[in-house]
């Protein structure tokens, strides 16, 4: 058997007309906050999908972003030209030239494929927001406008500090780096004469200078003075006799 329900409050008359106006009362009391728009544009979030902007110069006709769209909305009009080859005996080769590239945005849900499909970052959202018509017809807009919209794309957010270097940006760097090397004229060192030279005259021994080698050492007669296994050259032989001596053949006086 069900246990019985607690007894209810009896209820007040009149008690939800007070809270209504306890409410109010609250509102009116509080400043209010309205946005002069448009005089003062509100700020938008960062990641706002107003329209797409086109970077033309990216664009390469193809046709990706006119193909994954879901409302085929994307209007794309190209010619192909001849391009001559780049060195004598080459090929030439041909490339698609963009003639026409437009959006109708009354029938672009927003959805935002066309961007992640292209392969070439041609296509970015612009927080623009304010191109109503009275026309429907004018709501297609053209590349020019287009164009005029790209200029209005936020910068993307900074990279993390600790992430890696894309390879794009990476490759792009070391390239111009070659190409300012090769470019630069070689960089002569001012004492690249001496060091030549320097390196072209004899070499002392280590642990005498220049005093000690042009001084004479003490086990070494001077440059004046004969050696002593030599004889002087006004001293004679040992085989000669002296001059205050007599000689061999000479007797003395007696």
């Amino acid at each position: 058997m069900a246990a019985p329900l607690p007894p209810s409050r009896p209820r007040i008359p009149g008690s939800g007309l007070a809270k209504g106006l306890a409410v109010t009362l609250r509102t009116m009391t509080r400043k209010t906050v309205t946005e002069q728009y448009p005089d003062v544009q509100p700020d938008l979030p960062p990641r706002t999908r107003g329209v797409i902007g086109l970077f033309e110069e990216n664009c390469t006709v193809c046709m990706l972003c006119a193909r994954e769209c879901p409302d085929w909305c994307i209007y794309i009009d190209s010619h192909k030209e001849t391009v001559p080859a780049a060195t004598p005996g080459g090929r030439e080769r041909s490339r698609n030239v963009l003639d026409r590239f437009a959006i109708d945005f009354s029938l672009c849900m927003y959805c935002g494929i066309c961007i992640e499909v292209c392969p070439f970052d041609a296509l970015f959202w612009s927080p623009e927001f304010e191109y109503a018509e009275t026309d429907i017809r004018d709501l297609t807009h053209e590349r020019d406008k287009l164009r005029e919209w790209m200029w209005t794309v936020p910068a993307p957010p900074a990279l993390d500090p600790g992430a890696e270097e894309p390879k794009e940006i990476a490759a792009a760097r070391k390239s111009a780096e070659k190409l300012a090397a090769q470019q630069a004229p070689p960089v002569t060192e001012p004492h690249a004469d001496e060091q030549a030279r320097a390196a072209e005259r004899p070499t002392r021994p280590q642990g005498d200078s220049k005093q000690q080698t042009d001084q004479p050492r003490p086990d070494q007669p001077k440059p004046d003075q004969p050696k002593p296994d030599q004889p002087r050259p006004d001293e004679p032989g040992p085989d000669q006799p002296r001059p205050d001596q007599p000689g061999p053949g000479q007797g003395g006086q007696g």
